[in-house]
């Protein structure tokens, strides 16, 4: 495979960075998106095996890479596509920046590691095993090379789904005459030896191991002879953590030995019971340092809303889903409810096709597909509402996922109503402070921000917000969240100075729990820029805009959209502050990064179009000005529809560019046209219709018609002061 491979026309192979058993792994460039990834292609399987076999294994494949594409957490390594080309079945999942916990070892010289890293991996690993299992899927193969440390700190959790699929191609290892399946002998379960029932207290038992090797420098059974490791694991009792390093506190060992219970029912209950352990025996040294021990495990997010997870399937829904990955394991969480009254119980087989198809349906919307995904979700909660009733939580995390996809596709009165009808079952049946009924809640508030209804989003949002501190604490990720949201709703209600002050204080806790660089911490501080710039403080905005631009270049990559979104408003800032001439090379090289990474006609590439039209405009380039908002207005129409925001924004600059060149009447069609529009979509009284009315008065003026300029101005104070009353 040359280093020029390209797979699927689109994951360009750069450098090998990876082989074992199962294949390779690449580092890759996504050509469509332009960011780095890493792709693992799975060894070919030769001519031995016939056609039937081939057709089991790719759907094996699909399902198994659907299910580790439908895991979102901090924890776990984002998976962003998989397919089949030419014969290879390759995954593309994100580049990680760090070393697995092996490397780390042998960096290290196999000593144990310090124990407040010890304490950090345990904990972060545990939380991220905790969500997995709260979706039926085990990991099966835990070892320390499938864990990885990066820059940040952050531990992650890798290739879900591979040691079940490389069982199935018939790569896994065999012990001569045993029929023992090898996996990774140092880190397999007794009851994985013996060839039983697996489920979630399996992957407990390997990162016990793996904890016992961190803490000692060594496995708990250290022998030449795989068997030896084999028989150890079933029959010998481990030695004690503590006489070989007797610093290692007794809290910390107490947990990895009844992780090694060789009775799974002797090991802790769960995952979720795990970290608590760990967090009691990390209080001392979480009190010493100022923070929660909640924070270790705390999930990224570039965004300011929460990420939502699957309500788990009932038992035996596990087979289609994930084969018999957690078999005996009882999949129902703690908020499950059964049918509706009346209603027959749906057999296994039903809801794990509809487990499964939900997961397909986030797997399209993490890929953008954002159509497609509200298909899928709309006809399974259809079908969940028909066999387990419309209040169930299934039912409503699948109505969750048509609202969350039509605001992704911009139909925000649609997804209002979705997102209300979930707020109100999820009350019903959960109570009006369950987790899961605030975020449909925080959703809500979103989306009617969205709509211009500012005045109700903070009335929502301020009441979640309450629930949150009372339910959660102040510091907790969801409360900041939420505060966050209020922020930049205030900013919209015209609260400039209440939002520049409630963004500062988020902004310190996130840093204060997060640290400074984190994606989170910079989400805020962007909005602190954003404030200040709206407060007209340019000069802070742009050296804000700027750090959080060098902070995201570092942590992100400097083509991360992340990173060129806050190049954008560095763009922003200095033509507010006269400086158009740098805006305008600034824009230019970010045109230049936006096509190459996401292509010409992307939106945010045609964003960074219309600010170097902008600056040509203020350079008193107006033709040239006048030129690049048609053109850009003529793209967004075609991409976006012809009364989407941005379309209308570069409708506008048209007419401005009209006005500058003295082509009034041209200009007043056009300014009418927006006003029009807005008026529309977003109703008379919405400040940026009013806005358009007000350009339109300016236009009449200019071309000599005193009483339609005086009559409009009327009519738009008159909205004005009756939006103020309605807000008030």
């Amino acid at each position: 495979m040359g280093e020029s491979r390209l797979i699927h026309g689109r994951y360009r192979l750069i450098d090998l960075i990876g082989r074992g058993g199962m294949g390779e792994v690449w580092r890759a460039r996504d050509e469509s998106l332009g960011r780095r990834v890493a792709v693992k292609c799975l060894k070919p399987l030769g001519q031995q095996q016939d056609a039937s076999f081939m057709r089991v294994l790719r759907e094996r494949f699909r399902r198994e890479a659907r299910v580790a594409a439908g895991l979102q957490h901090r924890g776990i390594t984002v998976v962003h596509d998989f397919g089949e080309d030419d014969g290879i079945l390759y995954i593309v999942m994100e580049l990680l920046d760090g070393r697995n916990l092996s490397q780390l070892l042998e960096d290290n010289r196999r000593n144990p590691l310090p124990v407040p890293d010890f304490a950090d991996i345990a904990d972060q690993v545990s939380a991220a095993l905790a969500y997995t299992h709260e979706q039926a899927v085990v990991h099966r193969d835990l070892k320390p090379a499938n864990i990885v440390r990066i820059a940040d700190g952050t531990v992650k959790i890798c290739d879900f789904g591979i040691a079940r699929l490389g069982h199935d191609i018939g790569f896994t290892a065999r012990l001569t005459g045993t029929g023992v399946a090898m996996g990774t002998p140092h880190y397999m379960s007794p009851e994985q030896i013996a060839g039983g029932t697996i489920d979630h207290r399996s992957d407990l038992y390997s990162l016990g191991c793996v904890l016992y090797e961190l803490a000692t420098g060594a496995p708990p059974f250290e022998f030449d002879d795989a068997w030896a490791v084999l028989v150890g694991h079933r029959d010998t009792a481990p030695e004690p953590l503590r006489k070989r390093r007797p610093d290692l506190p007794e809290a910390y060992e107490r947990i990895v030995l009844d992780l090694l219970a060789k009775d799974p029912d002797d090991r802790p209950r769960d995952a979720a019971e795990l970290g608590k352990r760990i967090a009691t025996a990390r209080a001392p040294q979480q009190t010493a340092a100022g923070l929660p021990a909640w924070t270790a495990g705390m999930r990224i997010g570039a965004g300011a809303r929460p990420v939502h997870t699957l309500r788990t399937p009932p038992r035996g829904a596990v087979g289609e889903l994930t084969g018999s990955w957690t078999v005996g394991f009882d999949l129902r969480g703690p908020d499950s409810v059964p049918p509706a009254r009346g209603r027959p119980t749906p057999s296994p087989a039903v809801l794990a096709a509809l487990a499964g198809r939900h997961n397909a349906g986030l797997s399209l919307g993490r890929l953008g597909r954002w159509e497609e995904a509200g298909e899928a979700h709309r006809a399974v909660a259809a079908e969940r509402e028909h066999v387990l009733g419309p209040d169930h939580a299934d039912t409503l995390a699948s109505r969750f996922e048509v609202a969350f996809t039509l605001a992704r596709s911009g139909r925000f009165a649609d997804a209002l109503r979705e997102y209300e009808t979930v707020a109100a079952g999820r009350e019903r049946t959960l109570g009006a402070e369950h987790a899961d009924t605030l975020a449909a809640r925080q959703e809500t508030a979103y989306v009617l921000g969205r709509l211009g209804r500012h005045f109700e989003a903070h009335q929502v949002y301020t009441s979640v917000l309450a629930a949150r501190d009372r339910t959660m604490g102040a510091d907790h990720p969801d409360t900041l969240r939420c505060r966050h949201n209020l922020a930049y709703n205030l900013s919209r209600l015209g609260r400039l100075e209440d939002s520049y002050e409630m963004a500062r204080e988020v902004a310190a806790a996130r840093a204060r729990v997060l640290g400074e660089r984190h994606p989170e911490t910079l989400v805020t501080r962007h909005e602190v820029a954003y404030t200040l710039g709206r407060l007209g403080r340019w000069p802070e905005a742009l050296r804000t805009y700027r750090e959080v631009a060098a902070a995201r270049s570092q942590a992100l990559g400097p083509d991360h959209p992340d990173t060129l979104a806050a190049t954008y408003e560095v763009g922003i800032s200095l033509g507010r502050l006269g400086r158009s001439a740098e805006a305008l090379e600034l824009y230019r090289g970010l045109v230049a990064a936006r096509t190459e990474a996401q292509g010409p006609e992307d939106p945010e590439t045609l964003r960074a179009r219309h600010g170097l039209g902008v600056n040509l405009g203020r350079l008193g380039r107006w033709e040239e000005a006048l030129a690049e908002a048609r053109e850009v207005c003529a793209l967004r129409e075609k991409a976006l529809g012809p009364d989407h925001p941005d379309t209308l924004v570069s409708r506008r600059e048209v007419a401005v560019g009209l006005g500058w060149l003295k082509r009034w009447d041209e200009a007043l069609s056009v300014y009418r046209q927006v006003a029009e529009a807005r008026e529309r979509v977003l109703g008379p009284d919405h400040s940026d219709a009013l806005a358009s009315r007000t350009d339109e008065a300016h236009c009449l003026e200019q071309l000599g018609r005193e009483a339609e300029a005086v009559g409009l101005y009327r009519r738009v104070a008159a909205l004005r002061q009756h939006r103020g009353t309605q807000g008030g």
